[in-house]
């Protein structure tokens, strides 16, 4: 019998833990899509990073992310940014580093919600990763400032913390107040039942749990939780010599549940209890047909015959007995060869190929078999979550192998890019420094016509000389007056020269109040040119400035780079044969885990085919004396 919480519900519950904890910042809000309605993105590289984590690529959306933390690309996010680090640090077990970011947010004064939520979720991944005591510090962190969603996983994960003290009576008294609250839910109650059951309060948790059991269900997770709670009564009455009722609660369990394997074992011994082998045999036969890699279906192949010898029927009796030991010894074979098959690699390297991934993750899962002689007893060695998370560490190692190997290869071509702009940049300096040369010559006489312009305009404004702003037309025109008054001047008086004269001053002052009308404008205009010379010469200034300092940047910006390249380069070959080692340990750790857990189910074999080999020969026995009495003489 074993508490259960909703965080065990689904796999994916645990992939939403760093995605909630990194929206944990965006408000009180209980949907993430709300969350991010109500708070845009600002900062592109904060989007970037979101778009990686969204697409479950972590490792490229931490990294994304600390660059951009790095160079303080994420200002306008900077909490939520902390609190996503947190929560991908999480994701990969790193939970002491997680809790540095969570303890720095608070004292930077983080609003009780974000502080909340954030020791919630270190407390909940510090549980699953059976970090207990940290896991009791992180929740007793949380005050009351969880959205009501959150409330009823933080009391289901104290409770769960005490029951792993042992404490059970504390677990009870604190979901005993849970379960008295509108609305609570249907875990509660079943780790209530359990607790109180532990506890040595048997009737209340029997009572609690039937009814739990009886509930109806809308939908799978809560048909599973129904046949749990069925079966947990179901065997604490056995273990009450209540036989009756045991029947009772095991019946009410699917057979096509996860539990129903127990139940049928369970079933069958309270008949048994009942004095009802017939009744027994029932569950009993059709569980033994069931896969052997269940410790109740080899416990099903030896009650079979149990209860045949119960019923008499010796014959039937010795031939269950004897195919179960045949039985056994056929799989104990088939374990031998799975064992050696897993010492051989054929494990690892088959959820590998099965399992792909682009990248390392704590989210990801196992979700095929590998091909391997005798699969089926791979799903007990799955199963556990010690192995799976031996197995998710050995795939990060492979990740980052993968990645230090990319990262080699990476400095050699970045070497080579070096070494092509080094050449590049030498080979274009001399035409650079000869048209800059050139440059510096041009600019000194562009900057002397322009000092001329701005004396000589300087003059016509001082003069108020519209004249000196005249266009080609009129400077044409001015031209031939001049020409015609000076030949006028020296003509004589006549009288159609004295109408000529006339005609030239009239012609004279139409031209001169042409220009005073265009005078301002002409004026305004040479000046806009004159401020736009002086911005184009400054450009070019600025320009032949930056040139300079290229020239003097460049090569220094070359050899730190090349620095870097160099460091880099032992640092990367120092790391790769530490994680081959690692990654060698690793499959080791992995493969003996698998290894343990198939000669544990080998050592169940070897009891059971005892069991069996005992069993047969008091059948044996017990016909051999009754023979022996059929054939003395009568006294």
């Amino acid at each position: 019998m074993r508490s259960c919480s909703p965080s065990r519900r689904t796999a994916s519950r645990w992939r939403s833990l760093a995605a909630a904890a990194a929206i944990a910042v965006a408000g009180s809000g209980a949907s993430v899509a709300a969350d991010k309605a109500a708070h845009p993105i600002k900062d592109p590289h904060y989007g970037d990073t979101l778009f990686h984590f969204f697409q479950d690529h972590y490792f490229t959306s931490i990294t994304t992310l600390m660059v951009s933390q790095h160079f303080d690309r994420v200002a306008q996010h900077a909490d939520e940014a902390e609190i996503l680090r947190g929560g991908m640090l999480l994701s990969y077990g790193l939970h002491r580093e997680a809790g540095q970011i969570f303890a720095q947010l608070i004292e930077k004064g983080a609003s009780p919600s974000v502080r909340d939520r954030a020791w919630f979720y270190l407390a909940k991944i510090r549980y699953q990763r059976g970090y207990l005591a940290e896991a009791d510090d992180a929740i007793a962190r949380v005050e009351n400032h969880l959205p009501p969603a959150l409330e009823e996983e933080r009391g289901l994960l104290k409770a769960q913390l005490l029951m792993a003290r042992q404490d059970y009576a504390g677990a009870a008294a604190l979901l005993q107040s849970m379960t008295r609250s509108p609305g609570a839910g249907r875990y509660a109650r079943y780790n209530l039942g359990v607790a109180l059951i532990r506890s040595g309060d048997t009737a209340g948790g029997t009572a609690l749990l039937d009814e739990l059991g009886r509930t109806p269900a809308e939908n799978e997770e809560q048909r599973s939780l129904r046949d749990k709670a069925n079966v947990a009564i179901g065997f604490a009455a056995l273990q009450e010599e209540r036989a009756d009722d045991a029947r009772k609660y095991l019946e009410r369990v699917r057979l096509t549940s996860m539990q129903s394997n127990k139940a049928l074992l369970g079933f069958g011994w309270a008949a048994a209890a009942l004095k009802r082998p017939r009744d027994a045999l029932v569950p009993w036969t059709e569980l033994a047909t069931r896969d052997a890699s269940d410790a109740a279906v080899l416990e099903a192949r030896i009650a079979v015959p149990y209860a045949y010898a119960e019923l008499g029927a010796v014959g039937q009796a010795l031939t269950r007995y004897t195919e179960a030991i045949t039985a056994f010894e056929r799989e104990s074979t088939s374990l031998d060869e799975s064992i050696a098959a897993i010492r051989a690699g054929k494990l690892v390297d088959g959820l590998i190929e099965r399992n792909p991934g682009d990248e390392m993750g704590w989210f990801w899962n196992i979700r095929e078999l590998p091909e391997m002689p005798h699969a089926g007893h791979l799903a007990q060695v799955l199963a556990q979550h010690e192995f799976q998370e031996a197995f998710k560490n050995f795939r990060d190692l492979r990740f980052l192998s993968r990645n230090l190997q990319g990262w080699a290869e990476n400095l050699v071509v970045f070497d080579d890019m070096l070494a092509n702009r080094r050449q590049a940049y030498a080979e274009r300096l001399p035409k650079i420094l000869a048209a800059q040369k050139e440059s510096r010559s041009g600019l000194a006489s562009l900057q002397q016509r322009r000092d001329a312009l701005a004396r000589e305009l300087a003059g016509a404004q001082a003069q108020n000389d519209a004249a000196a702003f005249a266009d080609a037309k009129q400077h044409d025109l001015l031209r031939r007056l001049d020409a015609v008054e000076a030949a006028l001047k020296g003509a004589g008086d006549g009288p159609e020269l004295a109408a000529a004269r006339e005609r030239a001053r009239l012609a004279a002052g139409a031209l001169t109040w042409q220009l005073a009308q265009d005078y301002p404008a002409r004026l305004w205009e040479a000046q806009k040119g004159l401020a736009h010379t002086d911005a184009q010469l400054e450009q070019a200034r600025r320009h032949e400035a930056a040139l300079a300092q290229a020239q003097r940047d460049e090569p220094a910006r070359f050899e730190a780079f090349a620095q870097r390249i160099a460091a880099l380069h032992p640092r990367i070959q120092a790391l790769i044969p530490r994680v081959a080692a690692l990654s060698r340990e690793q499959q080791g750790q992995v493969q003996d885990l698998a290894v343990a857990e198939l000669t544990r189910q080998k050592e169940r074999l070897a009891v059971y085919a005892t069991q069996a080999r005992f069993a047969v020969a008091q059948l044996v026995d017990r016909a051999t004396l009754s023979r022996k009495a059929d054939d003395s003489p009568p006294q």
